[in-house]
């Protein structure tokens, strides 16, 4: 499975590069109204080191961002994604990784959703595989420590929701109907 979707995400990178050779970043603020229009609440989030510990030990890492937070009226459920990640209209990683629904590997132990987000090639591990933890944490969001699955182009969904989405469970809000890139032919429903 993981091979299907590396060779999907191989063949969707290689189709952008060839028509556009520059990869622009979206506009934040652009994205962020969107987010709102969607639906969505904006987060800001700054990546902390040592979650696992009193506040007081937390180390705040430079590179904050917004995180656009959806919220089911029917169940509570949330789902989170990068504010450019949402509002892109190219291929992400992240966005290929929720369209393409991989079925979780066997093994990892620990947490589910992290072992799935790196099934997939993202991190969501801060510092490595260690005790002190680290997310992206945001006020105004129950889910005060993020668990942000980051892909190499710097695409971001939460892990709980891609790990959930692979199972059609969806948290929050089917990003299929709020994503600005929309499947590609191979993962299209």
């Amino acid at each position: 499975m993981k091979h299907s979707f590396l060779i999907a995400t191989a063949a969707a990178g290689l189709t952008f590069m060839a028509g556009n050779m520059k990869a622009a970043d979206p506009d934040t603020s652009a994205g962020a109204a969107y987010c709102t229009e969607s639906g969505g609440t904006v987060i800001d989030r700054i990546p902390i080191f040592g979650t696992n510990g009193p506040p007081s030990s937390w180390l705040v890492l430079t590179g904050p961002r917004q995180f656009c937070q959806f919220t089911s009226p029917t169940d509570g459920s949330r789902i989170h994604v990068l504010v450019q990640t949402l509002y892109s209209t190219t291929p992400t990683l992240a966005a290929l990784a929720y369209y393409a629904k991989v079925a979780p590997g066997q093994g990892g132990g620990g947490n589910p959703a992290s072992y799935y987000c790196t099934q997939l090639g993202g991190s969501d591990s801060f510092g490595g595989v260690n005790a002190a933890g680290g997310g992206w944490v945001g006020k105004g969001s129950k889910d005060t420590v993020l668990e942000a699955c980051i892909f190499p182009d710097m695409s971001s969904i939460d892990s709980w929701g891609l790990f959930y989405n692979s199972a059609s469970i969806v948290r929050g809000i089917d990003l299929t109907t709020v994503l600005r890139y929309g499947p590609p032919p191979a993962a299209a429903h």
